[in-house]
Order: structure tokens, then C-alpha cells, then sequence
């Protein structure tokens, strides 16, 4: 197997793109080689704990409304693209996403991580619920196999908190700027929410490699 560490965000519309493009791919490649695990990076790590207003959030960011929409028309094609629906209208806050990252991490020590991801992508772009909320939060746990009461205890201490933080610093150290991003086998970087196409020839490259050195 090889590694293939992927750093993202719920809230990032590329982060969830690009899983899509990813899960297509390997759908028609279904002796992939990879052992996906997920990794913290929180695009607003200085976001107030029970978020903000998307739409405010989005037109500060961007410099105003027109602007915001003018970049958003494009993340709404590339979603298309990928097979996704997302209606932004119906996504009110911009919430804090350090729970969710402890959530994808309790889900990992388990062997739920990946649809815990999926689940928190889902909860957010298709039925705008605010991943911010510890009781939703809870409720996607529960639904994805974890123990409610457990991940409920977990939630409203501070567990893996700091261990999650620094985690982030780390990648950031280690040169990863923005999400989604995805490190094979510790070596080889992509960048970006990449199409299908890619990641194909990435598993044909490395099947050819494998084929070269006979293992």
C-alpha cells in the first residue's frame, strides 16, 4: 500500500471538489494502492468558536458582494464538473471547523475516517448544517457507526484540541499553504481539487513503477 496523506477542511469548496474528483477516480480503479488518512487544516484557524455569517464572511473576504459572487459562480461550475450540487444559498454560517477536525480524528482511531469525512462534506455543501455545532456534530457520528454518548463526553472537553492545533501549524510548516492537499507515499505532492484524469495517470504512473522495480 502507499500512503497517500490528504490535507482539507469541511469548509473548503475545493476540498470537497477535489475528494470527488479523487473518489471517481478511484471507483474505476478499485485495486488502488492507497491508505487514504485525513489531516487537519483549518482555512480561518482564528474564527470565533460559534462561527460567523457566511454571506458576511464571503463579501469581507472577497472584497465585497460582486466579487464574492463573481468567484463563487466559478466554484458552483467546477462542483458541476465533479458531479456536485451545491446550492450556497442555503449555507447561513461560516462555523469554526477545529470539532469537526477532532471528529475526523476520533473517526480515524476507529476506521470511520473517511466517511466521517464524506459525512461532514455532505452535512455542510447539500444540507447546510452548521459543523460547527457540537449536537450535529454528534448526530453525524452516530449516523457514521461512532458511539453518540463517547463522541457527545469528547466534544465538550478540550480532548486532542492543542494535539489538533499543532498538527495544523505543522503542515503549514512543512510547506502545505492551502488545501486541498494531497502528499503521496511522503513524496510526491498534488495540489489543487485536480479532475479525474490526474489521479488516473498518478495510479498508472504508479503502477508502472511498481511493474519496474518488480514489487
Amino acid at each position: 500500500m502507499i500512503k497517500l496523506d490528504i490535507f482539507s477542511d469541511p469548509v473548503c469548496p475545493w476540498c470537497y471538489i477535489g475528494k470527488a474528483n479523487l473518489d471517481r477516480a478511484l471507483e474505476s480503479a478499485p485495486d488502488h494502492p492507497f491508505d487514504i488518512e485525513w489531516h487537519p487544516f483549518q482555512l480561518n484557524p482564528g474564527m470565533p468558536a460559534e462561527g460567523v455569517d457566511r454571506a458576511e464572511y464571503l463579501e469581507a473576504k472577497f472584497g465585497g458582494k460582486a466579487k464574492a459572487v463573481e468567484i463563487y459562480a466559478r466554484v458552483e461550475q467546477a462542483a458541476r464538473d465533479a458531479g456536485l450540487e451545491i446550492d450556497f444559498s442555503t449555507i447561513p454560517r461560516m462555523p469554526n471547523t477545529l470539532n469537526a477536525h477532532r471528529l475526523i480524528h476520533w473517526a480515524g482511531l476507529e476506521g470511520r475516517q473517511t466517511a466521517i469525512v464524506s459525512a461532514l462534506f455532505r452535512a455542510y455543501w447539500r444540507e447546510g448544517r452548521d459543523i460547527g455545532d457540537a449536537a450535529i456534530l454528534t448526530d453525524i457520528a452516530e449516523a457514521a457507526g461512532m458511539d453518540r454518548a463517547l463522541t457527545e463526553r469528547l466534544l465538550a472537553t478540550d480532548e486532542d484540541t492543542e494535539a489538533l492545533r499543532a498538527r495544523d501549524i505543522h503542515a503549514r510548516q512543512r510547506g502545505v499553504t492551502g488545501v486541498p492537499c494531497f502528499i503521496i507515499g511522503n513524496q510526491y505532492v498534488v495540489s489543487g481539487a485536480q479532475p479525474p484524469q490526474v489521479w488516473a495517470d498518478v495510479l498508472a504512473e504508479l503502477r508502472g513503477s511498481a511493474q519496474s522495480t518488480g514489487s
